[in-house]
């Protein structure tokens, strides 16, 4: 989905942003690959497991701006690396110093 935005701002009741916000948690929680419905069309997404959340709240005056945005990757994840082995012990010599 590179390059892709999708902008919907309209007027709701506070009722039908709780059950989007539902909406959306359940779509997340389902499965890596998301379905919402919004405003009559259907947007398909995949979702990483990883995600940045920000919660942001502001109040100016008599406005309050409630902002979640959550952000990931799309690019694969490599595998981790497989621990390396540890070093070899040395062998301890038994003899300390020349006794000669």
């Amino acid at each position: 989905m590179a390059g892709v935005e999708i902008k919907r701002k309209i007027r709701i009741s506070r009722k039908e942003a709780g059950a989007r916000l539902i909406e959306l948690g359940k779509a997340l929680t389902a499965a890596p690959e998301a379905e919402l419905e919004l405003d009559g069309d259907s947007i398909k997404f995949t979702v990483a497991d990883d995600l940045a959340w920000e919660f942001e709240l502001e109040v100016d005056g008599n406005e309050v701006e409630l902002e979640i945005e959550l952000k990931w990757s799309q690019a694969p994840v490599a595998s981790p690396a497989p621990d390396p082995a540890p070093p070899a012990r040395r062998a301890r010599n038994s003899h300390r110093g020349n006794t000669g």
